[in-house]
């Protein structure tokens, strides 16, 4: 065997293993088929759920005229439409979903990291909502 040809097989099998691990990674993946969304007010929205309404959608405060979940009043709803130049009406805060969209507008203002904030704003202004605050506090 001529001695360029044993160098070349003595490199070559020297070299083997190394071309070996650097082949290309196997087919083998992972598919995520459902992820969690990610619902950072999730425990606010249903405290404040047990306080105004007990978790009633279709409740409704005659004297604030408030309706729904979330006891939007019809001065919150005229800001939201407004804002968002949307168009609901009183009887659409009975619908979860609108009352839960109109909410979570205001709460995200302030973000997701100070529920007494916007517990307290969602409440209205002055000393009074920190006693809501503190009902909030204790379902969460």
């Amino acid at each position: 065997m001529p001695s360029n040809l044993r160098k070349i097989i003595f490199v070559t099998l020297l070299l083997l293993p190394f071309a070996l691990r650097l082949s290309a990674p196997s087919r083998e993946s992972q598919i995520i088929l459902y992820s969690r969304p990610i619902e950072p007010y999730k425990q606010l929205i249903r405290a404040i759920g047990i306080v105004e309404t007990r978790e009633d959608t279709l409740a409704y405060n005659p004297i604030e005229k408030a309706a729904g979940y979330f006891q939007i009043r019809p001065i919150r709803l005229e800001d939201y439409n407004k804002r968002t130049g949307s168009h609901y009406k009183m009887r659409d805060l009975f619908n979860y979903e609108i009352s839960e969209k109109i909410f979570l507008y205001y709460a995200v203002q302030i973000g997701p990291y100070n529920f007494e904030r916007i517990a307290r704003n969602w409440n209205g202004s002055g000393p009074r909502t920190i006693h809501y605050w503190n009902k909030i506090k204790k379902h969460l």
